[in-house]
């Protein structure tokens, strides 16, 4: 949606404070909590670009940043080009953010299976969109910037999936992937408690074909005194 039309409002009614970016039809990112962000940044820094797919803010103290990673369509297409040069932006931005922050953490949809440990049937998915072994190595080079798959930390086991394709009852045949991220500095790792998959949302009538991932982080010594 666009900005004038985020539920701003309705959601300082129930005590979040809000910062949002987004365009019709298609992309959008936004930042909910509890206390106001600071420094919030809109554009993903160094690289012009329309679609509204990166915020970032600090909230006591914590660098988060929230991303919708371009789909990429199909390997070879120009719209898999555009992919490859958005997240080499963002592995620039996410260096700056971990030089200057120890606690950061990336948040978002990045349209790229970590592993096949991610993908219901690696056989099938080998080579294609969001499984390639290019955007692979494109998710391995950000996070070798220093950033840990918080989920992962927690949770060994396949066939965890946060996204089902519509068609062909992938959510009951749990043909899945896990391409929603929560990526933790090593400070940030330090304080996780758990990371979870909440099906829930997915299974009723009209859902989105993705599904929250959650994480929880203990609160930081700065946080209890601001409590």
């Amino acid at each position: 949606m666009t900005d004038e039309e985020f539920p701003s409002a309705e959601f300082e009614a129930i005590g979040y404070h809000s910062v949002f970016t987004g365009q019709k039809t298609y992309n959008g990112v936004a930042i909910l909590s509890k206390a106001k962000l600071d420094n919030v940044v809109t554009d993903l820094p160094g690289f012009e670009d329309p679609q509204r797919r990166y915020i970032s803010g600090t909230y006591e103290g914590i660098k988060i940043v929230n991303v919708y990673v371009p789909n990429g369509q199909e390997l070879g297409s120009e719209k898999f080009a555009y992919k490859q040069q958005w997240f080499a932006h963002l592995q620039r931005a996410m260096r700056s953010d971990l030089a200057a922050h120890e606690k950061v953490i990336l948040v978002g949809d990045f349209n790229i299976t970590p592993s096949d440990l991610d993908v219901h049937d690696p056989a099938k998915w080998r080579g294609k969109i969001h499984c390639s072994a290019v955007e692979r190595l494109m998710l391995q080079n950000l996070m070798a910037e220093g950033l840990y798959d918080t989920f992962r930390h927690f949770n060994s086991q396949g066939d965890l999936f946060s996204w089902w394709d519509y068609r062909g009852g992938g959510y009951r045949a749990n043909e899945g992937l896990r391409i929603d991220l929560i990526l933790s500095s090593s400070a940030s790792l330090d304080l996780a408690e758990t990371c979870r998959i909440d099906e829930t949302p997915r299974q009723r009538e009209r859902p989105s074909d993705h599904t929250p991932v959650i994480a929880s982080y203990k609160p930081t010594v700065s946080d209890k005194a601001a409590a």
